[in-house]
């Protein structure tokens, strides 16, 4: 069996499972924020329930429009508060302790290979890149599971992505996403099982995989997952997670697709407005005028992410009619950009540091755009209106590319600057 239904037989205690089956199977994590958690502990307290199944696996975290947007923003933070503190959960994650959810779950150490993960966050698929089924749901089916432990799903068809070749310098796996969802497209992966094998697979980092899992929502996938391999294992290890490596095996049902990708061949991507399967390599972007730049998010907030937009704006700054904002995803990434300088290197620019939170990726606040004004970002969605004004227009890159577009003012290769 492919990987993903290897891990969904053995939650279901089943020999096999062939694709299109439907099963009930048990969870180990549930997953919610300050945005879906209120619907959810809403229809969770219809059913009846006074207690979750076990308050160890289930996870809150106030993320999106946190620190408080506004007066909305904080009565459901509130609400997700009292409902977490009741229940007594382990694993509750608010105010000077918050995340950005993604970011933060792997380096708590609250993911495992082999693990199921379900969240009411359709980018919860990010945690495959550790090897385990995760994928998204809607905030009733996590009502469901946090009362139960249970949830149901259809088993997915799989798609093999084989990876060879090294990336170049300023490629990463920012820019492998970008070009498997422009040659995909926004639904050619839908409720399929992506899972990713082959010898480059060792040439993507962790991190890198990280934000390749986070985003196979962006071409309909269920799933997306990368073997436990050494480099896995120890990015675990740190995260005080010990695991056994676990890698993809051939699929005795065949894959329905297979994608081959020569890591060497692939320049940084840019998604150019208003879908991210709008991926053109950056020497074919337009070179539009822009009023902002945002990196950070659940799918570009990590150490690694900011550790590369330091290497480019080191010694630079930023153009003078644009606005820079860092984001950095978690606490843990905060503090260590602090102490290995990086924060210099930003304010040294003309950035701005922001703390952890979701914010300009949905149009929540820290960033919104204004009517007409154009941003590069390493967010996941440039939608028609996703992080402002519905005329304002979002192109989605990785941090090099964010960081030199930065300081010219326009998308830039980092190359060029370098």
């Amino acid at each position: 069996m492919s990987q993903t239904r290897k891990i969904l037989a053995q939650h279901a205690g089943r020999e096999t499972l062939e694709p299109g089956e439907f099963i009930e199977i048990p969870v180990d994590l549930v997953l919610a924020n300050d945005i879906t958690a209120p619907l959810a502990i809403e229809e969770f307290g219809k059913l009846g329930r006074k207690s979750v199944f076990d308050r160890d696996k289930v996870v809150m975290v106030l993320d999106h429009f946190t620190p408080n947007r506004d007066i909305a923003s904080a009565d459901q933070c509130a609400y997700v508060r009292q409902f977490a503190l009741k229940q007594k959960l382990s694993h509750f994650y608010d105010g000077g302790n918050v995340g950005i959810e993604h970011v933060l779950l792997p380096e708590e150490g609250l993911i495992e290979p082999g693990m199921v993960v379900v969240g009411a966050d359709s980018h919860t698929c990010t945690y495959g890149a550790l090897g385990c089924f995760s994928t998204g749901m809607g905030s009733t089916d996590i009502a469901a599971a946090m009362a139960t432990g249970k949830t149901w799903l259809k088993v997915p068809e799989a798609v093999l992505v084989k990876l060879t070749g090294r990336p170049h310098r300023w490629v990463g796996g920012k820019d492998l996403i970008l070009h498997l969802i422009g040659l995909l497209g926004v639904d050619g992966a839908t409720y399929r099982s992506l899972e990713f094998d082959g010898p480059g697979v060792t040439n993507v980092s962790v991190e890198g995989r990280l934000t390749v899992a986070n985003m196979v929502i962006e071409a309909g996938a269920k799933n997306g997952i990368f073997p436990a391999d050494n480099l896995a294992i120890l990015y675990l290890a740190a995260a005080g997670v010990k695991a056994t490596a676990s890698g993809i095996e051939p699929d005795q049902y065949g894959y329905v697709d297979q994608i081959d990708i020569d890591l060497s061949s692939l320049e940084p991507q840019v998604a150019l407005p208003s879908l991210p399967s709008n991926a053109v390599a950056v020497t074919r972007a337009p070179h539009v005028k822009l009023d902002q730049v945002v990196i950070g998010s659940c799918t570009n907030g990590r150490l690694e992410d900011l550790r590369l937009a330091a290497e480019v704006l080191r010694g630079k700054r930023v153009a003078p009619e644009v606005r820079l904002i860092i984001i950095p995803g978690s606490r843990k990434v905060y503090r260590k950009s602090m102490e290995e300088g990086l924060f210099d290197i930003f304010l040294d620019a003309g950035a701005i540091i922001s703390p952890p939170t979701c914010g300009p990726c949905l149009g929540g606040h820290m960033g919104v755009l204004a009517a007409g004004e154009k941003a590069i970002s390493t967010t996941n969605r440039n939608f028609v209106g996703r992080m402002g004004h519905r005329t304002s227009e979002v192109y989605l890159s990785n941090p090099a590319v964010a960081a030199a577009s930065a300081v010219t003012g326009t998308i830039t290769d980092p190359g060029e600057i370098i």
